[in-house]
């Protein structure tokens, strides 16, 4: 019943930029969903899942190398959304983007969990 899902994908030039969103709900409209963790991971066709960024509920982030002072990782005040404002786009970040995030649950009770999103293509050409 919770939903993790992503958007922004899309067809870009080297150099250009894009934001990726992703929504945190829950399908009965009296449960309150927030997300506490939140990451990112890619997966370009033939290789495996890589990790691309994380931001924690206090406020601490992490990159991979190849895309630091790049790409920013960011939570709104709602803890509804998160986001993955990707710039200076290379080729080689062409993949599959997946957000997943330790989610809150209110619903009732008070409940924690992990969860993915279904990924948003990112294809970065000439």
């Amino acid at each position: 019943q919770v939903q993790l899902v992503e958007s922004g994908g899309g067809l870009v030039q080297p150099g250009d930029s894009l934001r990726l969103s992703c929504a945190a709900s829950h399908l009965n409209p009296g449960a309150s969903v927030s997300i506490m963790n939140l990451s990112w991971y890619r997966q370009a066709p033939g290789k495996q899942r890589e990790f691309v960024a994380s931001f924690t509920s206090d406020g601490t982030t992490n990159y991979t190398d190849s895309v630091k002072d790049r790409f920013i990782i960011s939570r709104d005040n709602s803890e509804k959304m998160g986001y993955l404002q990707m710039n200076s786009l290379r080729p080689e970040d062409t993949a599959v983007y997946y957000c997943t995030a330790t989610l809150r649950v209110v619903h009732g009770a008070v409940g924690w969990g992990d969860f993915w999103g279904q990924g948003t293509q990112v294809t970065v050409s000439s």
